[in-house]
């Protein structure tokens, strides 16, 4: 058989016998004198096995050991491991749709930051007087960037630690009157005089814990300076300023 009649025998493309040949796995059959291959019944018996291995999920890699004469693992043992491998996506996906079912349950899952958590879709959700400020704004694309990357318990933790600060007596009313006095620094210079207060102000809406101890707070901290570059210089120093001062505070 010419390479054509033996990828149209099995059902599979040309493309694919010669990918099967590259890797190993289908043995170079004889060439003839006019230098075409020379395909057998033993070679159409082969792909075709390889092409029901791969329709179960086997990669190409398990392929080849259950293909090997002297070595690897057998067929009932590759066949085992993948029924436990599907398994373990079967409940990977369970426990997506499940999370994808409550985050479309919560305003979290179409805020515009979304899909966010339950705790922080709640956190947005007492936030909402705050939406017209752009500060505020930015605030809650950050928070959704650090809740994406933190482990869960860190995210438990922090979550907690900013819902109390806007939950506590007048919490609200601080929060709304640090966003007032950083909007109002958008295009100011780093030296201008508001900054001080804007600073302090946002120290104080720092909560206990927030930062590590060892937390590094200048620009070698890669986060930090991407964060300072996204602001306006004005704003930018304003938090370098209320980070000096919560670590002063610390200290």
């Amino acid at each position: 058989m010419r390479i054509g009649e033996l990828a149209a025998a099995v059902g599979v493309t040309t493309r694919a016998v010669r990918h099967y040949h590259h890797l190993g796995l289908l043995p170079e059959p004889e060439r003839l004198g006019n230098g075409y291959r020379d395909y057998t019944l033993r070679h159409a018996v082969v792909l075709a096995r390889i092409r029901r291995l791969t329709e179960l999920g086997l990669g190409l890699a398990e392929v080849r050991d259950v293909l090997a004469d002297d070595a690897g693992k057998d067929l009932a043992e590759v066949l085992a491991e993948l029924d436990e491998d599907l398994a373990r996506q079967e409940e990977a996906i369970r426990e997506r749709r499940a999370r994808l079912r409550t985050l479309r349950e919560s305003e979290g899952g179409t805020a515009a930051e979304g899909p966010v958590s339950p705790e922080l879709a709640a956190l947005f959700r007492d936030t909402a007087p705050l939406t017209d400020s752009p500060m505020a704004a930015k605030d809650r694309e950050i928070l959704a960037l650090i809740e994406t990357s933190a482990p869960p318990e860190e995210r438990k933790r922090l979550m907690g630690l900013m819902s109390g600060v806007v939950g506590a007596p007048g919490g609200m009313e601080r929060a709304m009157a640090v966003y007032r006095l950083l909007d109002e620094l958008d295009g100011a210079g780093p030296d201008d005089p508001r900054v001080d207060e804007a600073a302090r102000a946002l120290a104080e809406c720092v909560p206990a814990g927030l930062l590590p101890e060892d937390a590094v707070l200048d620009e070698s901290n890669g986060f930090l300076a991407a964060l300072y570059a996204d602001f306006a210089p004005a704003q930018a120093e304003a938090f370098r300023r209320a980070l000096r001062i919560v670590a002063e505070g610390r200290a």
